[in-house]
């Protein structure tokens, strides 16, 4: 997630104030919009370890698993089925499961994926998109075809979820000040110019192959449900929404991604693969078998994708953008230098409440506001071991300057939310909010509490700027001319 920009050159300024997540690129991991596609939930909440059904699932369901028990990919043997569960639709076990046991096996004939695609009437034409655009426009086609072979699938698949993506204005304006707010805006965007490309150079030059017509509602629907219930990390597999596995609703209370799921070969002489579901943990019969989607995913993250927040700590964070500017006189050195480290021109870091900053943070700002009498340490001489000189403090007045760019940038953005912590827990005890507007006061607060959280760190560094060894200090007592205690040491001659 992500961002204030900072330009620590002198005199300090901000580059530019933003509270966006971090960039999104096409369905990868940054710039230009990093959409990255996870496993899913049907439904718009996350759910206690045993969440128990509510009742029997409607009938196009039950039309969904008979043709899955013809196509002998299921049986009544099967340790698990459909059902209503709180969150909407999820998967019952019906017998206990043991931890690690396999739920569900879908053969790749059954998956939607590029290979899909690419064997459909619109496979060539689809040939040179961006994966998830291809598969978009092969779920829109297939939701207008009454005789899909995936039909009874898109039956059962929800108009919308609670992702932000989907929601109107008023409800967006909860966000006011978030990051998640600029980066929902910033996803829509991205969304309406692959569309508008892929309208001009695919869809209306082959109206033949697209003879219903495709608007960007549909388009933002295809891309709801890619982001919500697309499996990643498979082998080979880097977008594929696996029917019926899809079902498999997320629990707060599993912390393993362990044995959730992989792509195995059908048999010894089968090319065929086979996607296998395993429960985690063990499941009661009657219960619902759940997984974690993420341990790795912030609230504004699963918000995005999901459409649900969690209660933990650990899920509320802020991304702080750091970038060295091209202005800056040391431009050249200070890239140079971050690029040795592994970072770049910008950085990225996400802060989560109640953990220590992310280790190269601070080195990071310390390089950025480098200048003006300690400048010196950007020369080659020091190359080789000047990041380990800025994991230490440099100067009073560059360790002075760091503490109030990050603090100043941490009122401007508490600044932009339009209620206080107070009032958000406030709101969040009273209990029964709409689940959007609860979603809204779960993020808003999480980032200000980690907002709050950095200040005070780095007003606790602005405390101690008398007390801290300096560069100076430090290279004086290396040679011998200073004592521990900072006196100095005279030699005598004879």
């Amino acid at each position: 997630m992500a961002a204030t920009f900072f330009n620590l050159s002198s005199p300090p300024t901000f580059l530019h104030y933003s509270t966006t997540l971090k960039p999104f690129s096409s369905f990868s991991t940054k710039p230009t919009l990093s959409i990255h596609f996870t496993k899913k939930p049907f439904s718009v909440s996350s759910t206690s370890l045993h969440s128990p059904p509510t009742g029997d699932p409607p009938p196009e369901v039950q039309t969904f698993w008979q043709w899955f028990q013809e196509q002998r990919v299921v049986s009544a043997k099967s340790p698990v089925r459909p059902g209503m569960v709180p969150e909407g639709l999820g998967l019952i076990a019906k017998k206990d499961i043991s931890r690690n046991e396999v739920v569900l096996e879908i053969p790749n004939r059954f998956w939607i994926n590029q290979d899909a695609v690419a064997a459909s009437e619109i496979g060539t034409v689809c040939s040179g998109l961006k994966p998830w655009v291809a598969v978009a426009l092969f779920l829109i086609r297939e939701k207008f075809r009454e005789d899909s072979q995936w039909r009874l699938y898109l039956d059962i698949l929800p108009e919308s979820t609670d992702s932000t993506v989907f929601w109107s204005e008023e409800e967006l304006a909860e966000l006011q000040g978030t990051q998640l707010l600029s980066t929902t805006l910033g996803v829509k965007e991205y969304v309406r110019n692959e569309f508008l490309k892929v309208e001009e150079e695919i869809i209306l030059p082959n109206k033949q192959l697209f003879p219903t017509s495709i608007t960007l509602d549909d388009f933002f629907w295809a891309f709801g449900i890619l982001r919500s219930r697309a499996f990643s990390r498979l082998r080979g597999q880097n977008l594929v929404l696996i029917p019926l596995a899809d079902l498999i609703n997320h629990s707060p209370s599993i912390t393993t991604e362990d044995y959730a799921w992989e792509i195995k070969g059908a048999g010894l002489f089968s090319r065929d693969l086979l996607f296998s579901l395993r429960s985690p943990v063990s499941v009661k019969a009657g219960q619902q078998v759940l997984i974690q989607y993420d341990l790795d995913k912030s609230n504004a993250e699963l918000a995005l994708d999901y459409g649900f927040v969690e209660s933990k700590s650990e899920r509320n964070a802020y991304t702080f953008t750091l970038e060295i500017s091209e202005s800056d006189p040391f431009y050249g050195d200070k890239l140079d230098i971050a690029e040795t480290n592994g970072l770049g021109e910008t950085a990225y870091f996400d802060i989560v409440l109640g953990r220590p900053l992310p280790p190269a943070l601070i080195p990071y700002l310390r390089l950025v506001a480098l200048g003006g009498t300690d400048a010196f340490l950007l020369e080659s001489i020091f190359r080789n071991t000047i990041w380990g000189h800025l994991d230490l403090p440099v100067s009073r007045a560059n360790e002075e300057l760091i503490c109030r760019v990050v603090r100043d940038a941490c009122k401007s953005a508490l600044s932009g939310y339009h209620t206080t912590i107070e009032e958000d827990e406030k709101l969040l005890e009273e209990g029964n909010l709409d689940p959007r507007l609860k979603i809204a006061v779960g993020v808003r607060a999480g980032e200000k509490k980690v907002l709050r959280q950095i200040d005070e760190i780095f007003k606790g560094r602005e405390s101690e700027l008398d007390l801290l060894e300096y560069y100076q200090e430090r290279r004086l007592k290396d040679l011998g001319l200073v004592g521990e205690q900072g006196e100095l040491i005279f030699w005598e001659t004879n």
